[in-house]
Formats: structure tokens, C-alpha cells, sequence
């Protein structure tokens, strides 16, 4: 697993976004684990083996949140 510092991933978004295809990127915020950014068949494959593929919520698709979401500030 890739770790990198939060505002790494911000200023190098597309890198992270490669590299989560190949393998998992942990990023930290003040030297914590924050979040995990995973490739969409990664996370299918957990949704599936945890038997949540079909547990979404209003603006996801198996559990996968849409961003940007309606109403956030990222979506005005």
C-alpha cells in the first residue's frame, strides 16, 4: 500500500488516481491514516465478499458514494 500525506494526494491528484489503480494509497492527514483510495474493481470485490454489493444508499451504487455529492460545497 502507497501512503501519502493529504495535501500530496490534493496537489498530485492524478498520480494518486493512477496509482490506486495498480494498489491501495493510504492518505494521511498530521500523520494519521485518514482514507483509502482503492480502484473501483477493488472495491466491488470487497462490497461482494462482504455481501454488501447490493446495501447502497441515495447517491451510491453499492455502497459507493458519487462525488461530487448533491448539496456539498464541491457540487456548487
Amino acid at each position: 500500500m502507497k501512503t501519502t500525506a493529504e495535501g500530496e494526494a490534493k496537489n498530485g491528484f492524478g498520480l494518486m488516481i493512477d496509482t490506486a489503480r495498480a494498489k491501495p494509497v493510504l492518505i494521511e492527514e498530521d500523520g494519521r491514516g485518514v482514507v483509502v483510495v482503492v480502484s473501483v474493481q477493488v472495491c466491488e470485490r470487497l462490497s461482494v465478499q462482504s455481501g454488501r454489493a447490493d446495501q447502497g444508499e441515495t447517491g451510491t451504487k453499492g455502497g459507493i458514494a458519487r462525488w461530487p455529492m448533491k448539496g456539498s460545497r464541491a457540487s456548487r
